[in-house]
């Protein structure tokens, strides 16, 4: 790490100050020269720290994607193994300020385009069942993470994570509740293997759920309702709704797109309790709106506006994607496979949990609301 005496550059300091850089941190390196390029521009200091760790993140991020496409397995996954494989770049040397831009900044950019694929007026078509539905499974999903995580030893922390990134929508959900909670030694693993775990049971979920919904009779709209309510992340909804019909697909979906609209009341919820509660200064001043919530609600209102078109849609969809692997590729970095082993057992059986949770409490609302 580089000390003050040595010679941090100023401007690259004064904007460590600022929440929208927050994970900037004091690394190794050279500062620009002054006929360079990047002195020449705008916050040029802060971009000569963190191009290498984000190109290593980029980098990483499209080798995953390749292999997504050609193999079919989750992109996130690839991402995350990947990403720890490159663990020792994050212990020293210049990208590590790369990397935790990476894990913060472009991440929260992530998080802010998902609002681009939500609209109040798919919310409304769905009804009140279905509303009624996600919000109680998404409130009492992050309560039962509470209430278990302390009977199973594991802090509450990890329950409000944990419970929030299987009621609302898998990794995306994670990655954002983990960016307002305070901050802690263990915040990178705990980030690292609820993601892996979701990921896990999300695509087991994909391939079980649908003979289940078969099994039990559910007819399209109630196994939509099911399937967009309980699977975890965007993608395994969709590919487990298509499997059964296109109305089951269609209702899937917007079920799903619904739970993904309570990722902003959430985390809203959590970043007021951690400011209320003092966190928000033990991490560096977190706003108790922060701008990517800002964002988020912003898009959501222009996008129902119908004021986006949908070429739009699509590349801020895509640029979302992209940013949310390059994030867990860079959270991978920041993660060894000894401190993931060192968890246990007891994490993984409090996510396999609350996924049964949520799925009991679809089907009871399926027999006693429809």
């Amino acid at each position: 790490m580089t000390s003050p005496e040595r010679g941090t550059p100023r401007s690259l300091k004064q904007l460590e100050s600022l929440e929208s850089m927050e994970g900037i941190v004091q690394a190794e390196h050279s500062a620009p020269s002054s006929r360079s390029l990047l002195h020449r521009l705008p916050k040029g200091a802060l971009v000569h720290a963190v191009y290498p760790g984000v190109l290593v993140a980029v980098t990483i991020a499209l080798a995953s994607s390749w292999l997504s496409q050609h193999y079919g397995a989750p992109v996130m996954l690839f991402a995350l193994l990947f990403g720890m494989a490159f663990h020792f770049l994050h212990e020293e040397g210049r990208c590590v300020a790369g990397i935790e831009f990476s894990s913060r900044t472009i991440l929260r950019i992530g998080v802010a385009l998902l609002g681009v694929r939500i609209t109040a007026g798919e919310i409304a078509s769905l009804g009140a069942v279905p509303v009624l539905t996600v919000v109680a499974g998404v409130a009492t999903t992050i309560l039962a993470g509470i209430l278990l995580s302390r009977l199973l030893g594991l802090s509450r922390i990890f329950g409000v994570l944990s419970g929030g990134a299987v009621a609302i929508c898998g990794a995306s959900a994670a990655l954002a509740i983990a960016s307002v909670l305070p901050r802690r030694d263990e915040n990178e693993r705990d980030t690292i293997l609820t993601v892996v775990a979701i990921t896990a049971l999300s695509t087991l979920a994909m391939v079980l759920y649908p003979v289940f919904v078969g099994m039990i009779g559910l007819d399209h709209t109630q196994a939509g309702i099911f399937l967009g309510g309980t699977i975890h992340d965007v993608a395994q909804v969709v590919g487990a709704g298509y499997m059964v019909s296109v109305e089951t697909g269609d209702v899937a979906t917007y079920v799903k797109l619904l739970r993904v609209a309570m990722l902003l009341p959430v985390v809203f919820c959590i970043a007021f309790v951690v400011s209320r509660s003092g966190g928000a200064r033990a991490s560096g001043g977190t706003r108790l709106v922060p701008l990517f919530l800002v964002g988020f609600a912003a898009l959501v209102a222009v996008n129902s506006l119908g004021l986006l078109t949908a070429p739009v849609v699509d590349v801020a969809t895509d640029v979302s994607r992209w940013c949310l692997v390059t994030a867990i590729a860079a959270l991978g970095m920041k993660t060894s496979f000894r401190d993931l082993a060192s968890a246990g057992w007891r994490p993984v059986g409090l996510m396999v949990a609350e996924t049964i949770w949520i799925a009991a409490l679809v089907l009871v609302s399926l027999e006693f609301l429809a």
